[in-house]
């Protein structure tokens, strides 16, 4: 069945037919309208209340469809998560940085949706992962311990918003202790006051600017002053200092569990997770901080860049699916060349695939760039790409169940 999806215009996104999202949606409704100054963000594919998709021939809500279709779930999705999708997918369009960020786990999302219901609305965990569809930039988990020691070493204005002892314990401490005075020092910069961060900062952007370009590329000078653009005095700037800067190649994915910091800087993704709306932010963001919250819960894992790339497995010859360690969700990249026929593997959930590029046809269904689709549990499509077609590139949700 093919879906209407929603599209979320934030301020972060893309504009106009910069968009992939924007594009997306007008490749697949030539009626769309595309307005170049209007930022196109987010495309949900899903049954999220704040922006369900509909069934494209009788406009139905997919949840309700769901409701009066329940075998369609799998019996095993009903099992674990009753009768619902699990699962949220979307395509992303960044221009500019999101929040630092993390997701609790489902015992600490119990708890802050207690504590604070009306900040925490949700009591589910939010595990996500994206797969990127151009260069993707992103911050993801902690560097190595012996990188953050270096740039402390030679951004005298990020040790400038951190107690000296704080440092010294960080630059003395053993292995068994790194993490936990690592943590110290973190809660230390997150918490510094505003003047101060705002000083320290415009100190540094004086400073970046006076540099050669060896020593500018090796104080990540361009990022910071990019992102200083974006949200000035903001003290999520230093966040490069303290993670890992990543750029995916197409392709690439990153899986954001419980309790990593992250946050997504520019380019365009597919993106999955669990069914929540639980984000703790401490940065790069006019929302609420939730500082101690967000220092109390992270894992401090410090790992390096290359170790943040999560792995495909290859099914066959045109299917490569991505298994984060949850159950909530898998995707499967699926690549079918110009000419080909191929059966798609049948799942035990209900799934939906997006077509990002090329043209097919399935039974009586013609699949071009921008289709989206709602395949119920235990059924399959057969991809015919279209001879004269370029490459059919497509991604498939699902739960992450056997």
């Amino acid at each position: 069945m093919e879906l209407i999806c929603s599209v979320q215009h934030y301020d972060w996104g893309k504009s106009g037919e910069h968009s992939e999202v924007a594009l997306l949606s007008k490749a697949s409704n030539p009626d769309y309208e595309i307005v170049n100054h209007k930022r196109y963000a987010e495309l949900w594919m899903g049954t999220h209340p704040s922006g369900p998709s509909m069934l494209s021939k009788t406009g139905e809500n997919l949840h309700e469809w769901i409701q009066k279709n329940q075998n369609t779930l799998g019996e095993k999705v009903q099992e674990m998560f009753g009768v619902q999708l699990p699962f949220l997918f979307k395509v992303l369009s960044v221009e500019q940085a999101l929040s630092i960020q993390a997701h609790p786990s489902k015992a600490h999302a119990e708890e802050l949706n207690k504590l604070h219901p009306h900040i925490y609305k949700d009591a589910n965990h939010k595990p996500e992962m994206a797969l990127a569809l151009t260069p993707f930039e992103a911050l993801c988990g902690f560097r190595p311990i012996p990188e953050i020691k270096k740039y402390f070493q030679i951004i005298p204005e990020l040790r400038s918003c951190i107690k000296e002892n704080k440092v010294k314990e960080f630059f003395n401490s053993s292995e068994i202790n790194e993490q936990a005075a690592l943590k110290s020092c973190f809660f230390e910069l997150m918490s510094s006051p505003d003047h101060q961060v705002a000083s320290s900062l415009e100190k540094l952007l004086n400073r970046l600017s006076s540099l050669s370009q060896e020593d500018r590329k090796e104080q990540q000078a361009e990022l910071i002053e990019r992102l200083h653009s974006q949200f000035p005095g903001d003290v999520g700037i230093f966040g490069p200092y303290l993670f890992n800067y990543l750029v995916l190649n197409p392709g690439d994915a990153i899986y954001l569990g419980a309790n990593e910091p992250h946050a997504y800087l520019y380019g365009d993704c597919v993106e999955c997770m669990a069914c929540s709306d639980n984000v703790v932010r401490a940065g790069l963001t006019p929302k609420l901080k939730d500082v101690p919250t967000l220092c109390s819960m992270l894992t401090y894992a410090c790992e390096p860049a290359e170790q943040k790339i999560f792995s495909g497995l290859s099914e066959d010859g045109y299917t490569t699916i991505f298994k984060p360690p949850v159950p909530d969700f898998a995707v499967a990249k699926i690549i079918v060349p110009p000419g080909s026929s191929y059966e798609m593997i049948k799942r035990p959930s209900a799934s939906i695939v997006i077509v990002i590029s090329g043209k097919s046809s399935s039974k009586d269904l013609t699949l071009k760039r921008g289709s989206i689709l709602f395949v119920p549990a235990n059924e399959t499509l057969t991809v015919n790409a279209h001879e004269d077609s370029e490459t059919v590139l497509m991604f498939q949700a699902m739960a992450n169940i056997a």
